[in-house]
């Protein structure tokens, strides 16, 4: 029996329709997820330190799990050595735009977001945990949302080691062997004024100046951790190192706010938790790097001292009470178990 012209007409309506409800929802589709295109998105992260550096490694790893979590949707090029700059330069070129992201320590981005500096007060934490309690918690997310009204966003902060001391001629094994020394700080304030207390001529200057400088006698010393001692290579030529721990500021992974909120949401969430676990590895991975770089400065010669800190944390006490405005968030530093 044939079809009638009646049930014709509905199934080539039926039809018609079926093709406007598939055409809408592939229109709709597309608007509302983004899709991997052909070419995506590039971002450039710099990165002062060396690729031997635990920090360097862990932004390498950072770069692999944004490509895995966004399916090469988002590729983190980075740039390590100083390529794009030091320090410095490599904050406000982020924060202009004119690259994406960048590792920093808390030292060097004070300058710009002053509320981190409160972690580079000398002797701030009382050990590796504490610190991450600190960080990970109610003060650390304070600070983060300071950095967002200088057009930064913050991601989980890093461990950079403690700071101590080595110089070229001798060891500091007392708060008098400081005295008149010329020692290599980053431009920091807080930094600056602590070396003025503990009796040392501050003499800022960006790291990558700082081979030279100790060789040629420019300074007389420098500071820093175990792992950037050696990996700089800054051991050869100055091999006295005075384990003093006098500062523990953490690094932390920073973008350019506008091009993070350019972002579409999967692919900042995406940003987020690569970040924070490429943090978790690089905290523990930074540790144990700095045992091992301290049996190999042993293993080479140089002469390690670890000294009563008590008289240089008295020396350093009245920076605590120039910096008014951290009087709340010290409290809470101090109060987190």
């Amino acid at each position: 029996m044939s079809a009638s012209p009646g049930r014709f007409v509905i199934a080539k309506i039926a039809a018609i329709l079926l093709v406007v409800a598939l055409s809408v929802y592939f229109l709709e589709n597309k608007t509302t997820r983004p899709l991997i295109s052909k070419s995506p998105i590039i971002l450039h992260l710099a990165e002062a330190l060396p690729e031997s550096n635990p920090v360097t490694v862990a932004m390498r790893l950072f770069s692999d799990l944004v490509r895995k979590k966004t399916a090469g949707g988002v590729i983190v090029k980075v740039h390590s050595s100083a390529q794009l700059g030091q320090e410095p330069e490599a904050i406000e070129q982020v924060r202009l735009g004119i690259i994406d992201m960048t590792r920093i320590n808390s030292v060097a981005l004070a300058n710009v977001s002053p509320a981190i500096g409160i972690f580079t007060l000398p002797y701030i934490f009382r050990n590796f945990d504490h610190k991450y309690k600190v960080l990970d918690g109610e003060v650390g997310a304070a600070v983060r949302r300071d950095m967002a009204q200088v057009g930064l966003i913050g991601f989980d902060y890093m461990e950079a080691g403690s700071r101590s001391f080595y110089t070229r001629t001798k060891i500091i094994k007392t708060l008098a062997d400081l005295k008149g020394l010329k020692i290599r700080v980053q431009p920091s304030r807080i930094t600056i004024r602590m070396m003025e207390l503990l009796g040392a001529v501050p003499t800022p200057m960006n790291f990558g100046e700082v081979y030279s400088s100790l060789s040629t006698g420019v300074v007389d010393g420098a500071e820093n951790d175990y792992v950037s001692y050696y990996t700089s290579g800054h051991y050869e030529v100055a091999p006295f190192y005075t384990e003093d721990n006098h500062l523990s500021p953490p690094a932390i992974l920073i973008m350019n706010r506008d091009k993070f909120n350019s972002l579409p949401g999967e692919y900042q969430q995406s940003v987020r938790e690569a970040a924070h676990e490429a943090a978790l590895f690089e905290r523990d991975f930074m540790r144990e790097s700095n045992r091992k770089a301290k049996i190999k400065m042993l293993s080479v010669g140089v002469t390690i001292y670890v000294p009563d800190t008590a008289p240089f944390r008295a020396a350093v006490t009245p920076i605590y009470q120039e910096y008014p405005v951290f009087a709340d968030l010290i409290r809470k530093i101090n109060e987190t178990e």
